[in-house]
């Protein structure tokens, strides 16, 4: 059914729909005409279509929406059905269903199979073929497809050190089955070992952050000598520490305020729409950063120490607290906490927008793009977040590290940036940004081998 063909039956379906003949389709004409045919129509289901296919949001659906709707919507059907169809001759067989179930972590019997197969059979053959799929799942909109979902999940295992990012997304069976702790430890000492790894550039970035200036101007090779000369090569891993222990309590406290305010959020039968992820995301973000955010500024002092400032972690914190009272350990917050918005909107409006853009464009047999497309997309999905919060972490970096710079006054947000404008320019707000984008892909390929070793090590499989 393709072409010619197909433009026909939507025009044929949309005028049958069409009761009253105004050449819109509405929700209840939608749902009476589906029923009519036989279509069963979930919960909110009608809904649903009309929010996706109604473009230009005149609460009518005209023939245009309408077969672009449908089009688009079969690209999808038709990429389930191949995938599902494992041996490619055209058809579903039960044995292939409980197949992609297995796949999806969940065991089917033959009689659940069978069942599955037999609401969508409408010939008896006990296979499903092209026409009866599409027949079948028209009408019901795509987000339901766990193949597509399940390939693209955006994940966080790609930690390249700010962890700005959306929490982890995990499917129903993953919570019962308890899969979904074993992958946050994966993610964490992924995390950790990346982070070690690319330590010596993250603390260059903080280094030009705050000491970089026009009249100052630092290169890498002479950051990294004069870094190596005061404090010896393991001094470039200085502030490595509590970077990798903030890992655990942050992943941990996000993931649960994520699922919390998913819960506040999602209204019409608990389904979520992206808008809402990306809210709950974000103020989940901000809760994990609220609670661990005197971590955040401990990492920074001690990562700029001088050689015996500080003897440890606990010596740093009790220092601060000693001369600088409470109030130290939220310097920069206001800035840190502004930054989630564009980094988590920008990072997955553009994965979004990559990630539709490889469907449409190479997705001819199967939606799994292949780990390199998605280390791809994820990797300038975050870079482009990146660009866009990191004026925002430069502020809160130098507020972070106003009392362990000699002569400098206590200024606030806006000053601050007014001062680095009037001095440096606009590309002041950019010092450290070389470092930073240098440790990007080691970042992504370390914890992305360390996951995937993590995974197989604790048994959770493809």
């Amino acid at each position: 059914v393709h072409g010619e063909d197909n433009t026909k039956t939507f025009a044929d379906l949309f005028e049958k729909l069409d009761a009253n003949k105004d050449g819109k389709v509405d929700v209840s004409e939608l749902k009476t005409g589906l029923a009519a045919m036989g279509f069963s129509m979930g919960k909110g289901e009608a809904q649903k279509i009309f929010a996706s296919g109604d473009t230009d949001k005149d609460e009518g659906l005209d023939f245009e929406e309408f077969s672009k709707y449908l089009k688009e919507h079969e690209k999808k059907l038709r990429l389930t059905f191949k995938s599902l169809d494992k041996n490619q001759d055209g058809r579903i067989d039960a044995r292939e269903i409980q197949q992609s179930f297995k796949d999806l972590g969940l065991n089917l019997t033959d009689r659940d199979a069978e069942k599955i197969l037999h609401s969508i059979d409408a010939d008896g053959t006990m296979t499903v073929d092209w026409n009866e799929w599409r027949e079948h799942f028209l009408f019901n909109p795509a987000d339901d497809l766990q193949e597509i979902i399940r390939y693209w999940k955006h994940s966080t295992v790609l930690d390249i050190g700010d962890s700005l990012t959306i929490p982890d997304e995990f499917t129903e069976e993953e919570k019962t089955t308890g899969i979904w702790w074993k992958q946050l430890v994966a993610g964490g000492m992924a995390g950790a070992v990346s982070r070690t790894g690319t330590a010596p550039l993250d603390r260059m970035k903080v280094f030009m952050q705050v000491h970089s200036s026009k009249s100052n101007k630092i290169s890498l090779v002479d950051g990294f000598k004069q870094m190596i000369k005061e404090g010896g090569v393991a001094s470039l891993w200085r502030g490595n520490g509590v970077n990798v222990i903030k890992i655990a309590p942050e992943t941990a406290i996000k993931f649960m305020a994520y699922e919390q305010y998913k819960k506040l959020l999602a209204k019409d039968g608990g389904k979520i729409q992206s808008h809402e992820r990306f809210m709950a995301g974000s103020l989940a973000g901000a809760t994990a950063q609220t609670a661990i955010y005197p971590m955040e500024v401990m990492k920074t002092r001690l990562t700029l120490r001088k050689t015996g400032q500080y003897s440890g972690m606990f010596d740093c914190a009790k220092k601060i607290l000693k001369k600088e009272g409470v109030k130290a350990f939220y310097k920069g917050y206001v800035p840190n906490i502004l930054g989630i918005i564009p980094y988590a909107g920008i990072d997955l409006a553009v994965y979004e927008t990559l990630k539709n853009a490889w469907l449409s464009r190479y997705a001819k047999d199967t939606a799994n793009p292949g780990i390199l497309v998605l280390l791809g997309c994820g990797t300038i999905s975050s870079t482009c977040g990146q660009l866009a919060s990191y004026p925002l972490a430069l502020v809160r970096t130098r507020m972070q590290a106003q009392a362990s710079m000699e002569g400098s006054e206590q200024v606030s947000m806006s000053k601050l940036v007014k001062k680095i404008m009037q001095k440096e320019g606009f590309f002041g707000l950019y010092r450290g940004i070389l470092p930073n984008f240098m440790k990007v892909i080691p970042a992504v390929s370390i914890s992305y081998v360390v996951y995937e070793y993590m995974r197989s090590g604790l048994g959770i499989s493809k």
